[in-house]
């Protein structure tokens, strides 16, 4: 995993990945796994770099395995 140097709270119990543009790295946050797994999978078809970081506990990322492709 990359370096996260977050200029914002992190929600505990949501699930995050990054989306990077260049220099730009845009964090993107979703409440379930299916719905972070759904937009991320999106993200990857048309062409982005995205980065899985996983469900946030308070403390650090857990689950940080990119989730399986829905069939």
């Amino acid at each position: 995993m990359s370096k996260f140097n977050k200029k914002f709270a992190l929600g505990e119990g949501k699930y995050y990945f990054n989306i990077r543009s260049g220099q730009q790295t845009i964090t993107i946050k979703r409440k379930s796994k299916d719905e972070a797994a759904n937009a991320y999978w999106n993200y990857l078809n048309v062409g982005k770099d995205c980065e899985w970081l996983g469900l946030w506990n308070g403390k650090k990322f857990e689950e940080t395995a990119p989730p399986a492709k829905a069939a």
